[in-house]
């Protein structure tokens, strides 16, 4: 029975996708920002939402960078750690995002 190599590398697609889902979701995080900002200059109250959502922007961030260069690496320890480091940041900002929801929408403005 052949024996699976130890690191399996992750399609290129999921690459591919983790990349331009997470450029994308950068620019949700900077719109929710912005959206955040007007609200609470009309209400004069405070929230962490729009922290986090900056702190989940440089998550995305960190996600993109990481899955756009293991699709340009060459060696295949390098495309492992790459993909597996794209993977752990884009779940992270994901449940950031996801408790971020739940904070703008359980708040009081």
């Amino acid at each position: 029975m052949p024996r699976l190599p130890l690191l399996s590398p992750l399609a290129e697609g999921t690459s591919r996708m983790v990349c331009s889902i997470s450029a994308g979701m950068v620019g949700a995080c900077m719109t929710g920002i912005g959206l955040l900002r007007v609200s609470i200059a009309v209400s004069k109250s405070q929230t962490i939402a729009d922290d986090l959502l900056a702190v989940d922007a440089v998550l995305f961030l960190i996600a993109t960078l990481c899955a756009y260069f293991s699709l340009r690496v060459d060696s295949e320890a390098r495309l492992h750690h790459l993909e597996r480091t794209a993977d752990v940041f884009f779940i992270l900002a994901m449940v950031l995002l996801t408790a971020v929801c739940f904070i703008i929408t359980y708040m009081t403005l």
